[in-house]
C-alpha cells in the first residue's frame, strides 16, 4: 500500500459493487470530478430482477445529472396499487396519484434491468472492472488496499462497500473490528431470512390477451393468499411486458430451512422448484379471468427468472477508518417496502455530497464526512425498515394483517395525504451541480448534506 500519498489532494474512491447504488455513486463522483473505480464481483451483467419504483425522493437528482428524460422513456406512471384476493376480486386500492402534487414529480415504475442499463451507460468503461471478487482489505492512516480473487490489487483513499446484503466489505470491516474488541454485539448476530422472492420479466405480450397492458399507466396488482404464506404482484410496463414477483414470507422455523442456501445474489439456478410451487397462483388482467403466475412464467425467458433469499436488518456500524457501507450492505428492508433501490441511491447522493468537499486524504477528515453521512441517513433507514414491516403485514394472512387491510380500505383521505406527504418529504439533490427547482406543493424537509456542503463549496470558492 502506498505510504507516500500527499494529504492535500482529492481522495480516490474504490467502490465495491456495481449494482444500482454503486453505479449511482460512480455517476455522481464522475460529475464531481472525484477519481474512482468500481469493482464488480460478477464477470458479466445479469439482466435480472423485477421492477423499481422511483419518485420525487430521487428523481430531482435524475434531472440534475441529465438522465430524467431517458428514465421517463423506459418507465410508466404509477398511481394505484390494486390489492386482490385469490378469487381475483378487488379488495381495495391505494391511490398514490396525489404524490405528484405533493412532491412535484410522478411516481414511476421501470424494470430493474432497464434502469441498470441506463445507469451503466453513464460510467466510462475503463472505470468499472468485472470479475473482481474481493478476498481481503487493508486500511490505515495512509490509504486502503483491496485484494481480489484474480490476484489483482487496487489502492485508494476511501473504500465503499456497495456490495449487497451479504457484503464482503462489511464482513472484512467487522472481522477487523471484532479482533480489536470494537464490534457492537448487535452487529455480530446472524441475519435470519425473512422471505424468499422469485422475480422475472416477460417477453412483450399481446395486450388483447393481457388487458392490463392497454393502460398507459403502470398497473400494479398485488394478490393476497387466503391460507398460505405467499403474496404475489404484477407490474405492467411500457414495452408490453410484465414484471412479476412472488414472495414467500418465512417464520423462525421455516427460515432455518434455507440456512444452507445463504446467498444475496440474484440467481436463476434454484428457481425451478419454486416455479412449480406457485404456477397456479391466480392473477388479474386477462380476458377470460384465468391468468396465473404460471402464464407469466411461461412467457419469461428461463434465464431471466431469479430467486433470492431476503433479510431485514439495519446495522449500527456503517464505517470504520477509511471504509464506509451503503445500500443493503448497511440497511436491508422488506421487499414489500419497494424501497431498496431508492435507499441505495439516496445513500449515494449524501455520500457524494460529502466526498466532493474533501481536498484532503487525511484519515481524520475522511472519518468526519462518514460521520455526517451516517447521521443523515441512519434515521431514514430506520424509518424505511419499520415501513417495510408495515407493508409486509398488509400482504399477510393472519388476524393482524386483516386488521391492517381493513384500516387501509377505510383510511380517511386526510390521513392518507399525511402518509403520502411523509413518503415524499425527503427530496434529495447534490450540491455540486445546478439545483433543480422543486415543484412540490409541500416543502421538502431539510437535507443536511445539501445545506452544509453548499456552504463549504461557497467558502472554498471565496478563498
Amino acid at each position: 500500500m502506498n505510504t507516500d500519498t500527499p494529504a492535500t489532494q482529492r481522495p480516490k474512491v474504490l467502490i465495491v459493487g456495481g449494482g444500482l447504488g454503486g453505479l449511482m455513486l460512480g455517476i455522481l463522483l464522475e460529475k464531481a470530478g472525484v477519481p474512482y473505480e468500481i469493482l464488480e464481483r460478477t464477470h458479466d451483467v445479469k439482466q435480472l430482477g423485477s421492477s423499481v419504483s422511483l419518485n420525487a425522493n430521487i428523481l430531482y437528482m435524475f434531472k440534475q445529472i441529465g438522465i430524467y428524460d431517458e428514465f421517463v422513456a423506459i418507465s410508466s406512471v404509477c398511481m394505484l396499487v390494486d390489492v386482490y384476493n385469490e378469487k381475483r376480486e378487488l379488495e381495495f386500492s391505494l391511490d398514490y396519484s396525489g404524490m405528484k402534487e405533493i412532491g412535484g414529480i410522478d411516481t414511476r415504475m421501470a424494470s430493474r434491468p432497464d434502469l441498470y442499463d441506463l445507469l451503466i451507460k453513464q460510467i466510462p468503461p475503463q472505470k468499472i472492472h468485472m470479475g473482481k471478487r474481493v478476498l481481503s482489505t487493508e486500511q490505515g492512516g495512509n490509504g486502503v488496499m483491496v485484494r481480489c480473487g484474480d490476484k489483482s490489487t487496487y489502492e485508494g483513499d476511501i473504500l465503499v462497500g456497495a456490495d449487497g446484503a451479504y457484503s464482503s466489505i462489511r464482513q472484512c470491516m467487522y472481522q477487523n473490528l471484532k479482533k480489536r474488541g470494537r464490534l457492537l454485539s448487535s452487529d455480530d448476530k446472524p441475519i435470519p431470512f425473512t422471505s424468499v422472492c422469485m422475480l422475472g420479466q416477460t417477453r412483450p405480450l399481446d395486450p388483447s390477451k393481457f388487458t392490463h397492458l392497454n393502460d398507459a399507466a403502470c398497473r400494479f396488482s398485488t394478490v393476497i393468499a387466503t391460507n398460505r404464506s405467499y403474496s404475489w404482484s404484477t407490474f405492467s410496463l411500457p414495452d408490453n411486458t410484465y414484471c412479476w414477483a412472488v414472495a414467500q414470507n418465512l417464520d423462525t422455523e421455516s427460515s432455518k430451512d434455507y440456512d444452507n442456501f445463504r446467498s444475496s445474489e440474484w440467481g436463476t439456478e434454484t428457481s425451478e422448484s419454486m416455479c412449480q410451487d406457485v404456477y397456479n397462483f391466480p392473477i388479474p388482467g386477462g380476458v377470460d379471468g384465468k391468468l396465473t403466475i404460471g402464464t407469466l412464467i411461461d412467457s419469461t425467458p428461463k434465464e431471466l427468472i431469479s430467486k433470492v433469499m431476503q433479510s431485514e436488518k439495519v446495522f449500527e456500524t456503517w464505517y470504520s477508518e477509511r471504509t464506509v457501507l451503503m445500500g443493503d450492505a448497511c440497511h436491508m428492508v422488506h421487499p414489500a417496502a419497494n424501497a431498496g433501490a431508492v435507499n441505495a441511491m439516496q445513500d449515494a447522493v449524501v455520500l457524494a455530497n460529502w466526498i466532493n468537499t474533501l481536498s484532503s486524504t487525511k484519515l481524520n477528515d475522511i472519518e468526519k464526512v462518514f460521520k455526517e453521512y451516517k447521521a443523515e441517513r441512519f434515521v431514514t433507514a430506520k424509518a424505511t425498515f419499520h415501513n417495510g414491516h408495515t407493508m409486509a403485514k398488509i400482504v399477510g394472512n393472519n388476524v393482524q394483517a386483516r386488521f391492517i387491510r381493513t384500516f387501509f380500505r377505510n383510511i380517511p383521505s386526510w390521513l392518507w395525504k399525511i402518509i403520502m406527504k411523509k413518503m415524499s418529504e425527503s427530496r434529495l439533490q447534490v450540491s455540486f451541480l445546478p439545483l433543480v427547482k422543486d415543484q412540490g406543493s409541500i416543502e421538502p424537509i431539510d437535507q443536511p448534506s445539501l445545506r452544509k456542503t453548499l456552504k463549504i463549496i461557497q467558502d472554498q470558492r471565496e478563498v
